[in-house]
């Protein structure tokens, strides 16, 4: 009994694991054609990282880079 569940268990990881690879991949092909459209790759993945976040956390780290980028005389 408890071989069967271990086996079922490593089996439903690997599934789930070839489906990343899957997701990675066209992940990874949505990318190539913004870049091909004439987007910029990193400021899209910036974007989707903020989007994440919360408002109230974005509006710190963006205030936090103003003082620091005047701190710099940037």
């Amino acid at each position: 009994m408890a071989a069967d569940r271990l086996r079922s268990i490593i089996e439903r990881v690997e599934r789930l694991e070839e489906e990343r690879k899957a997701l990675a991949g066209d992940i990874k092909d949505i990318f190539s054609e913004a870049k091909s459209a004439g987007f910029d790759v990193k400021v899209i993945k910036q974007i989707i990282r903020l989007r994440k976040q919360e408002p109230a956390e974005v509006e710190e780290q963006e205030t936090l880079l103003d003082i620091y980028r005047r701190a710099l005389g940037m």
